[in-house]
């Protein structure tokens, strides 16, 4: 299968808040559109340190994250954003990498958003079709 990559807007949820509330102009609120690589290997979403730092997100925390070939990385958690695909939408506290130079969209956030990857067209579609469905487990 060949490479996945999908346009996708992160917002920043703090502007987003501020604005909601009319402390800043919706205008305001830092967001990006940005060419992710769909990564089916990756969890969460993952970000490049200027990405972060255009959308001006803080780090939470530091930890340790296997990267491919069972490689240790240090890297940060930066606080949660908004990923909007289509119209659909998921959070995440995205990973930061380092020396990151590309946006990994991991099967966290595709599982949110009720999508997959279509391998013959190479590229994202609903699951359930154009309807999105968000699935509750009740017992």
């Amino acid at each position: 299968m060949g490479e996945v990559v999908e346009k996708i807007t992160l917002v920043n949820i703090d502007d987003s808040v501020l604005a909601k509330h009319g402390i800043i102009k919706e205008a305001e609120v830092r967001q990006v559109t940005v060419d992710a690589v769909v990564d089916t290997g990756a969890g969460p979403l993952i970000i490049t340190e200027a990405l972060r730092k255009q959308l001006g997100l803080d780090i939470e925390t530091e930890d340790t994250v296997l990267l491919a070939g069972n490689v240790p990385q240090k890297c940060a958690n930066a606080e949660v954003v908004k990923i909007v695909w289509k119209g659909r939408f998921a959070f995440s506290g995205p990973i930061v990498l380092p020396d990151g130079d590309e946006t990994l969209l991991g099967v966290i956030p595709l599982e949110d958003m009720d999508v997959m990857v279509n391998p013959v067209d190479l590229r994202l579609e609903g699951v359930h079709g154009d309807k999105w469905v968000r699935q509750v487990r009740r017992r």
